[in-house]
């Protein structure tokens, strides 16, 4: 990697991270603390999960081919600021509506297509999977600080109100981050001067789509997880919330190695293809075994340690292929789309996982969610040979 390339890498990195920290901070005591309150069904809380979603799903698109024409990092800003406003809201909020409010705001800033769009533009083709592994083991580690720090956080700062603050602060800081330690790249060329027709043909090509099912299922078994993992752990297992780490520190730190030592073997489209594939397969297996595990805290921890791992290879590895899939003028409105459909599997995700709750209880979500990630690996296997093409950019009318 080129000092630009790890300077671009490393600097959206902590923009990532911090609002990602934010984002996950009230996880591990969202669904728990909301079936406190007076009135709140295991619908409102799944609700209360998903509902940020719903502006990353329509804004997503709009905002990349935004991005296409004045600019990654303006875009951005305006996204942060909004998730900044929206974890205000949720902060003064004084009733579950209020929270959902604020998730909901939290959502129409829809810049993850944006910032994977101005990751790419930072680097070269061969590099693209190492900076893209880069910004999901920041996830990672905001998700694992995350859940360790969100219980022990809630307690010394009044609960959901505090955490959510404390988002608004982070969120700020990332802003910062963004203008101060991430280089800047070219204006892509507008998007719009290749006509409404390079839009339709970026948006309808097979493979892109493949990529955005996969992203939508994802996004969707990670809503399920966490509207079952914390009430199986705290009901079941009888772990006490400042106990959960013990689940997810393991399961956590495992990702963080293997994607160390698969990154390197990820260079290649081909090869990026086929760690998709095999992480959908660990994907089921994880999500089998925590819904075999109701009684078992073992079993738990491999299923985590199996799905984290998955999921981490999967965050590096598909946003990489939609970049390779379009030339640089189109790459925010592929990723765009791209984004909104893990939001739409965020909304779908936390909706269904809410009524599936309700009806079946914890195994039923995670049986559910086994298998759907089934039928996730029948169509890319399905696709394989497809996916396994070299990208065509002049498909796309791009010179």
């Amino acid at each position: 990697m080129t000092k630009m390339e790890l300077r671009g890498a490393l600097g959206l990195a902590l923009v990532v991270g911090l609002r990602i920290f934010g984002l996950f901070l009230v996880l591990p005591v969202l669904a728990l603390d909301l079936a406190r309150m007076a009135g709140v069904t295991p619908w409102l809380i799944g609700l209360a999960l998903g509902v940020y979603g719903v502006g990353h799903l329509f804004l997503q698109v709009p905002l990349g081919l935004l991005s296409d024409r004045i600019g990654r990092k303006p875009v951005i800003t305006l996204g942060l600021s909004l998730f900044a406003l929206g974890s205000l809201v949720a902060a003064l909020a004084t009733g579950v509506w209020g929270i959902i409010l604020g998730r909901a705001l939290q959502g129409t800033g829809a810049v993850t297509g944006a910032s994977q769009a101005l990751a790419a533009d930072l680097t070269r083709d061969e590099d693209r999977n190492a900076v893209m592994g880069i910004l999901g083991g920041m996830v990672g580690l905001a998700f694992l600080l995350a859940l360790l720090l969100g219980s022990t956080l809630a307690a010394h700062l009044g609960g959901l109100n505090g955490l959510f603050g404390l988002t608004f602060v982070l969120v700020l800081l990332a802003i910062v981050a963004l203008w101060l330690l991430v280089p800047h790249a070219p204006v892509p060329r507008a998007h719009g001067s290749a006509g409404a027709s390079a839009i339709i043909r970026t948006l309808t090509d097979v493979r892109l789509r493949v990529m955005d099912l996969s992203a939508f299922i994802l996004h969707g078994l990670l809503m399920l997880l966490f509207v079952a993992m914390p009430l199986r752990l705290a009901h079941d297992l009888h772990l006490e919330v400042a106990e959960q780490w013990h689940v997810y520190v393991p399961a956590l730190l495992s990702a963080g190695l293997v994607m160390g030592a698969a990154l390197p073997r990820m260079r290649s489209h081909a090869a990026t293809v086929r760690a998709a594939q095999i992480s959908v397969l660990l994907l089921v297996v994880g999500l089998g075994l925590l819904a075999e595990g109701q009684s078992s805290l073992a079993m738990v921890v491999i299923g985590s340690i199996c799905f984290f791992v998955a999921f981490s290879l999967l965050e590096a590895s598909l946003p990489s292929l939609v970049s390779r899939l379009v030339p640089v003028s189109q790459r925010g409105a592929a990723l765009g789309a791209y984004s909104a459909s893990q939001f739409l599997g965020v909304i779908v995700g936390g909706v269904i996982g809410g009524l599936l709750l309700g009806s079946l209880g914890t195994t039923g979500v995670f049986t559910a969610a086994a298998a759907a990630a089934l039928v996730w690996l029948v169509v890319l296997l399905w696709q394989g040979r497809r996916l396994h093409s070299q990208p065509d950019s002049s498909r796309f009318g791009d010179t």
